[in-house]
C-alpha cells in the first residue's frame, strides 16, 4: 500500500518538474529573440535588428543603435569616430565669450545728455589777480556815537586762497539820542571820541567755498574768508566845553574779521563782512581843568575799545578773466 502511494507521489512530482522546466526554456527563448531600445522604449524582434527602422517623420529619429567599442563611440552605418572627452577642452570652452542676446531698449532705459550730471569746475579763479573793493561800513556796538565808514581795499592773491592787501577809510560821526539823554538826566556830558581815518595791512585766507540754488533756476557760488591785519587809527576828542582845546590820538590798531563773497561774473563780486578794530583810546578826563589839548591828553583816561563795523562792498578784479592751466 505504501509502495503504491509513493509511486503516485513520485509521478505527480515528476510531471510538475517537467512542466516548470518547459516554461523556463520558452521564456529564455523569447528573451533571446527580442532587442530593447533604451532611447525609444520599444521592443523589436531579433529578426528586425538586421534591417533598422526608417526615420520617424515627426521626431527625425533614425533608429540607429550605438555600440561601445573600446575608448570611442561608434555609430553603426558610419565609420566616423567621436573625439575623446578632454577636461582642458571643456574649461577652454567655458572661458570663451558667448554672444548675449541683444537687449531690448525701451524709452525708460534710454539716457540723454541732460541726464548726465558732472561736478563743474570752480567758476572763479583768484590766483595772481588784483581785487579792488570800494567799501562802506557802519558801527554796530556803540550807542552813544555812530560812525559811517567810507574807503576801499586793494588785495593781491598769491594763491587761490591767500592774499595780502591794503585798506584805507575815512569816518563821519553821528551823535545818537542817548548822548543827549545822558546829558539831560545826569547833568553832564559823556566822554566821546570821534574817528577821523584809518589804514591797515591785511592778510586774507579762504577756507570755505560753496554754492546754493535760487528758485531752482540759478546757482550762486560763494566763499567765506578770514581777515587779520594791523594798522593805525586816528581818534579825536570831542570836548565837553567847546571853549577847551581838543586833542587827537594816533592808535596802533590790530583787526580781525570774517567776510563772505558772492560771485556774479568773472570780474565782479559782492562782499559783506564784520570787522573788529581793537585799540586803546585816550578820552577826556571827567574833571578836566586844562585848556591845552596836550595837557589834557597827559591827564586823560585810557580804555580798550572794540570798534566793530559791518562792511559791504563790490569788488572789481583784474585781469578781467582767467584761464585754467590744469586738465579737467
Amino acid at each position: 500500500m505504501k509502495c503504491r502511494l509513493c509511486r503516485v507521489v513520485f509521478a505527480v512530482g515528476a510531471s510538475l518538474c517537467i512542466s516548470l522546466s518547459a516554461g523556463v526554456v520558452s521564456a529564455q527563448e523569447e528573451e533571446e529573440g527580442m532587442v530593447f531600445d533604451e532611447d525609444e522604449g520599444m521592443v523589436f524582434e531579433e529578426d528586425d535588428v538586421d534591417s533598422p527602422p526608417q526615420p520617424d517623420a515627426e521626431t527625425g529619429d533614425d533608429g540607429l543603435v550605438m555600440e561601445d567599442e573600446g575608448d570611442g563611440l561608434e555609430i553603426e552605418g558610419e565609420d566616423e569616430e567621436l573625439p575623446e572627452p578632454s577636461l582642458e577642452d571643456d574649461l577652454a570652452a567655458l572661458d570663451e565669450p558667448t554672444e548675449a542676446a541683444p537687449e531690448v531698449q525701451t524709452t525708460e532705459s534710454l539716457v540723454s545728455w541732460q541726464d548726465i550730471v558732472v561736478v563743474v569746475r570752480k567758476p572763479f579763479l583768484k590766483q595772481r589777480r588784483f581785487e579792488l573793493t570800494p567799501v562802506t561800513g557802519i558801527t554796530l556796538n556803540d550807542n552813544i556815537i555812530q560812525h559811517l565808514q567810507f574807503g576801499g581795499q586793494l588785495s593781491y592773491y598769491l594763491t587761490d586762497v591767500l592774499s595780502v592787501g591794503l585798506e584805507g577809510f575815512v569816518y563821519l560821526k553821528n551823535l545818537r539820542d542817548p548822548f543827549d539823554q545822558v546829558a539831560f538826566q545826569a547833568r553832564r556830558l559823556p566822554a566821546v571820541n570821534q574817528y577821523n581815518y584809518s589804514a591797515a595791512l591785511n592778510f586774507n585766507y579762504v577756507p570755505v567755498y560753496g554754492k546754493f540754488a535760487v528758485l531752482d533756476q540759478y546757482i550762486i557760488h560763494w566763499e567765506s574768508y578770514f581777515t587779520g591785519g594791523v594798522g593805525f587809527t586816528q581818534s579825536e576828542v570831542i570836548p565837553r566845553d567847546p571853549a577847551q582845546e581838543s586833542f587827537s590820538n594816533f592808535l596802533i590798531t590790530p583787526s580781525v574779521g570774517v567776510s563772505m563773497r558772492f560771485f556774479l561774473s568773472e570780474f565782479l563780486t559782492v562782499t559783506v563782512g564784520v570787522r573788529d578794530y581793537i585799540f586803546v583810546d585816550t578820552f577826556e578826563a571827567a574833571g578836566r581843568m586844562e585848556r591845552s589839548g596836550d595837557a589834557a591828553r597827559e591827564n586823560g583816561d585810557s580804555a580798550l575799545v572794540n570798534n566793530i563795523m559791518f562792511q559791504a562792498g563790490v569788488s572789481f578784479w583784474w585781469p578781467l578773466s582767467f584761464e585754467y592751466t590744469t586738465f579737467r
